[in-house]
């Protein structure tokens, strides 16, 4: 069987941030196929040293390559990584991640068109972004984000309780002072609200303005915020609330999301990204607009005071989260990765 390098971001030991490449390597190792990662540097430029050095020292354990693509900084780095694999003629896959992809596209047309093109293959996790980047690329192999099923005990919400979470990573994307704020709206209704906020911080102040925020607001006793949660420890996180938030600005696809729903939290998201392609409001979540926390405790009062709601959407969610089990879509990389590889 063939090695396959895989260029993203393994950050979970450093930052805590789990990324969609480990539980990807994780699988593929599983399954017994021999790989090299990069990077898990928790630096910018180390990392980006670290992934040019890996790919071009172990070039000889493998035949075929897969590579993240976001926007903004990550998106040199991986025109550098490919840049280097086409110098060694090894042939590469490219895997688009993040809501601000189609307006990087949009700024740099041709760039974007230029690594996109030059890739064997080109996935994208969300059906957003296929269809936001058709013009570019109209080729893109639809391959979701997926979870490990078995590991979410899925509990229907009858009755939910104002128990909420949230988890993402302390990024002004993510905008969790929202989250913080909804809360401010719903206590004095529900004065037993509670809110568990997990996530790693970026390092962009979003986390000290998420604290700040709370103290602020007299929020102290209802709200706790901790940096990051061991991946082992996500389901039991999921499993002590009922109502879970997703707050973010700009989005894709996030495994997050999809691990709540495999849990049945009643869900509450802004509708922004490829949100809407991945739940549909009022059936397996309320979806809002960005930034109105008003029009997000008015969602969560709807879960809290209609009797079937809950329930509906718990249901619901779980049932749709079954399509992204991992063994099904693990057998859809290795068909790709066979096909695209260099023979041996």
């Amino acid at each position: 069987m063939t090695g396959v390098l895989l260029i993203g971001n393994f950050l979970s030991d450093s930052l805590g941030n789990r990324g969609v490449c480990e539980d990807l390597a994780a699988g593929l190792r599983a399954r017994g196929w021999p790989l090299v990662t990069a990077s898990s540097r928790p630096r910018r430029l180390p990392r980006l040293f670290d992934m040019l050095s890996t790919s071009w020292r172990e070039r000889r354990r493998y035949s075929v390559a897969q590579v993240d693509v976001f926007s903004g900084p990550s998106f040199y780095w991986a025109e550098a990584v490919c840049a280097l694999l086409r110098r060694f003629g090894c042939p590469y896959v490219l895997t688009l991640h993040g809501g601000a992809l189609p307006l990087f596209a949009r700024r740099h047309p041709k760039r974007v068109a230029r690594l996109l093109g030059s890739a064997d293959a080109v996935t994208a996790p969300s059906r957003y972004l296929v269809r936001a980047l058709a013009p570019v690329r109209p080729d893109i192999i639809w391959l979701p984000n997926s979870i490990d099923l078995g590991r979410f005990r899925f509990r229907e919400r009858q009755k939910p309780r104002p128990r909420l979470v949230w988890l993402r990573a302390f990024h002004r994307i993510y905008n969790p002072v929202l989250a913080v704020r909804t809360i401010a709206e719903l206590r004095q209704e529900f004065p037993a609200v509670e809110l568990a906020m997990y996530g790693a911080d970026r390092g962009d102040g979003t986390l000290r303005h998420a604290r700040d925020a709370v103290r602020a607001l007299g929020l102290v006793r209802c709200v706790r915020i901790e940096k990051a949660t061991v991946f082992r420890r996500v389901p039991d996180r999921l499993d002590e609330s009922d109502i879970f938030l997703n707050t973010s600005s700009v989005d894709n696809a996030p495994v997050s999301l999809i691990e709540a729903m495999a849990c049945g939290l009643a869900v509450v998201s802004t509708n922004v990204g490829g949100i809407p392609h991945l739940m549909e409001h009022e059936r397996q979540a309320l979806l809002v607009p960005p930034n109105d926390p008003e029009a997000m405790a008015s969602a969560v009062r709807r879960i809290l005071i209609e009797p079937s709601l809950g329930a509906q959407l718990s249901r619901n969610a779980r049932h749709a989260a079954e399509r992204y089990d991992r063994e099904p879509i693990l057998t859809r990389w290795e068909e790709l990765l066979d096909r695209v590889r260099r023979p041996t």
